[in-house]
């Protein structure tokens, strides 16, 4: 299949616009990318802690990136559960079986 031609798409990022060069069917999550972006960055300006864009948008990376590792090593701790889990209902599994293996015999 053919791969589909970046075509130049047009997101705000804290009140000012950036024209970005997206494949059509990905414009969807950039635009939603871009307004996450500009949402925790609006979020910074307005608590007047930081100022300037390139600090506020410092600070909006290190918030995202936080947020994504935490999210990261949650998604890992839960899949950790589940696979203890999986292999204890292996384990009676398996037990049954072999119980009714003995019957059988």
């Amino acid at each position: 299949m053919a791969k589909l031609k970046a075509q130049p798409t047009i997101v705000k990022i804290l009140d000012k616009e950036y024209r970005i060069a997206c494949e059509p069917d990905e414009v969807s999550g950039l635009k939603s990318s871009a307004q996450y972006l500009s949402d925790q960055m609006k979020l910074i300006r307005d608590k007047g802690n930081v100022i300037g864009a390139d600090r506020i948008a410092v600070m909006a990376a290190l918030n995202i990136t936080h947020e994504l590792l935490h999210k990261t090593s949650d998604s890992e701790a839960i899949s950790d559960i589940v696979s203890k889990r999986i292999k204890s209902l292996r384990d009676k599994v398996e037990i049954a079986l072999n119980q009714t293996n003995q019957l059988e015999l």
